[in-house]
């Protein structure tokens, strides 16, 4: 099961293991209060695509196909299939638009 949840938001019990998948680390969160297991920043979208969706947000379809791209052949894609295979995992993002985001188009991949 792939779950996705903002970075802000507490951890619970259900999380499994958590991956952070942002580039940046985000603002305002401690590394030792983050309760994360691993911070993929290999799976996050390059900074390129990042910007140009920062740019233009009303574009989240043709945002999603050029990150779907980006992950293709990613060993760090491989590694979350195998860690969401095994149990549960939640990626962690820190944007504030919790559906039109890197992290859902990532777990709509590995639930696929």
């Amino acid at each position: 099961m792939v779950r996705v949840k903002r970075i802000y938001e507490q951890a619970a019990d259900g999380d499994g293991t958590r991956v952070l998948v942002d580039r940046l680390w985000p603002r305002g969160v401690r590394k030792e209060a983050a309760a994360i297991d691993w911070w993929a920043k290999e799976v996050a979208p390059s900074t390129a695509l990042r910007r140009w969706f920062h740019q233009q947000p009303e574009s989240f379809d043709e945002f999603a196909r050029a990150y779907r791209r980006e992950l293709e052949g990613n060993p760090a894609l491989d590694e979350l299939r195998r860690l969401a295979s095994a149990g549960t995992v939640t990626l962690l993002f820190a944007s504030r638009e919790r559906s039109r985001n890197h992290a859902t188009v990532l777990a709509e991949l590995l639930e696929g």
